[in-house]
């Protein structure tokens, strides 16, 4: 019944043919198109001064160790897993040693997915466990379990291929009243040579926003302890597994659905002057039902207008056939679109089925540079593929260039890919970022460039097995 109701008001205030039901924040040309988000998400406005983007992975790792270091109150890491090696376990360490820690006045919540933290001997629990020893009332460890793998596929797909089904996606870092979004995990790879992006935000609201979103999750997701064992916690009584898969999904929906519309309404009903940014978060979990981002990222792509531009930039080339269609049919800003070359996908290399999933992502980007030839659209629509020299991509988001401007005034930034899974499957988020603020406009543009200077003309003619082409039509929506 709540999700019926919810559902009603959220058709009712976000059609976008409807007028802004909120304030307007925005105060230039350039931005004042986008008053439509206060009716999607809450704004949070920020100062862009308190927005530091960075470009290398080892100024990530450093920016985490120095605020798991410095954290007085809280922290919480939400990652898909946690990697096994030394640089993971300086992490853990740095929290066990942190003073605030040891005298309990330091809480630490850390929220990743079950399968792919389970996977192992030595895996992310296991990594964790010393934390929740050391101080279990001032840590909890959440797995998430997607409620699609159960009964006798939980029981029979192995490690690895369960985490097809779905995933808790979402990559952000919070340390007091600071945060870091990113599309990094926490592992060894995305410390030294796997490109990525990643913001460093200080605002009290907005990170007080997600430290409540992820308790809200952890709410039914499994709670480990000291003994790396894992129960429900023990005022949520839906299993994601077992029982009723329609009940998990409701309730859990439902507890997300009414924290957004009340932030939302909290945020946005009165004008907040004096900021010159303006920070949009976006959530996605579409087994829950919960599709805010992609219809966000619908909208971004089908109202860019002529002269605009519109910097994509995905580590996993698998759009939506919406929005395949969408840049094709309705988008008219310049397109650059930014993929990860088969060498420089992480599944480059793996063995069986995923040692083909980089021609996969090869093979999907041929199709659509195909229906954007069919189309007339070939001269708008630039596919590039990342490749640098011993690193792999996983780089996503999205930049917009206003028309006839240098520097942009938006980005989206966070774990979405804009693929299937993406959509359909994952725990994801990301915010959108407008701006009005001619600094932080050309951090942006200097941090989109770097990216794409390793771009090539992507070769939409490589050779592919055919045993490859089977395998994106049966599983396209898995990967």
């Amino acid at each position: 019944m709540l999700r019926r109701l919810l559902n009603t008001v959220i058709e009712t205030t976000l059609q976008p043919s409807e007028s802004a039901v909120y304030p307007n924040p925005f105060t230039k040309k350039e931005t004042i198109n986008f008053s439509w988000l206060t009716n999607f998400a809450p704004c949070f406005p920020v100062s862009a001064k308190n927005i530091k983007i960075l470009t290398e992975p080892d100024q990530f790792y450093n920016t985490l160790l120095s605020l798991c270091h410095s954290a007085t109150k809280r922290v919480t890491l939400v990652s898909l897993y946690l990697g096994n090696g030394n640089m993971e376990k300086k992490i853990v360490d740095t929290l066990k040693d942190n003073h605030y820690f040891k005298t309990d006045k330091l809480k630490v919540n850390v929220l990743l997915d079950y399968t792919r933290g389970s996977r192992f001997e030595n895996n992310s629990r296991t990594m964790l466990q010393p934390l929740l020893q050391q101080n279990d009332t001032n840590c909890q460890v959440s797995l998430y379990h997607t409620p699609a793998l159960r009964g006798l596929i939980k029981k029979h797909t192995p490690n690895r291929w369960n985490e097809l089904l779905g995933l808790q996606h979402m990559k952000l870092y919070i340390f007091d009243d600071t945060m870091i979004i990113s599309g990094a995990n926490l592992s060894n790879d995305y410390f030294t040579n796997r490109q990525d992006r990643y913001f460093v935000i200080k605002d009290k609201r907005l990170t007080d926003f997600y430290s409540n979103l992820v308790k809200k999750v952890q709410k039914f997701s499994l709670k480990m302890d000291k003994h790396n064992n894992v129960t429900l916690c023990k005022d949520w009584q839906y299993s994601p597994f077992e029982g009723s898969k329609n009940q998990f999904v409701e309730n859990a929906g439902d507890l997300i659905e009414q924290y957004l519309l009340e932030t939302k309404d909290a945020q946005n009903v009165h004008k907040q002057e004096g900021f010159d940014t303006w920070i949009f978060p976006l959530v996605q979990m579409g087994q829950l039902g919960i599709e805010q981002d992609a219809q966000v990222t619908q909208k971004i792509l089908a109202e860019a207008p002529r002269r605009s531009r519109l910097e994509i930039a995905t580590g996993y080339f698998n759009l939506t056939g919406r929005y395949m269609d969408t840049l094709i049919q309705d988008c008219r800003a310049q397109c650059d679109i930014l993929m990860a070359h088969p060498k420089a996908n992480g599944f480059l290399g793996a063995k069986g089925l995923a040692g083909g999933i980089p021609w996969a992502y090869s093979i999907i980007a041929q199709k659509f540079k195909k229906q954007a030839v069919n189309n007339g659209q070939q001269y708008r629509i630039n596919l590039l593929e990342y490749l640098r020299n011993g690193w792999t991509y996983h780089a996503k988001g999205l930049w917009y260039y206003p028309p006839n401007s240098e520097y942009p005034c938006m980005t989206l930034i966070g774990s979405p890919n804009f693929g299937e899974r993406s959509v359909k499957r994952d725990l994801e988020t990301q915010l959108c970022i407008i701006t009005e603020n001619a600094e932080l406009r050309k951090s942006l543009h200097d941090e989109c460039s770097g990216l794409y200077k390793m771009g090539l003309p992507a070769e939409t003619e490589r050779q592919v097995s055919k045993w490859v082409n089977i395998f994106v039509l049966l599983f396209r929506s898995y990967f």
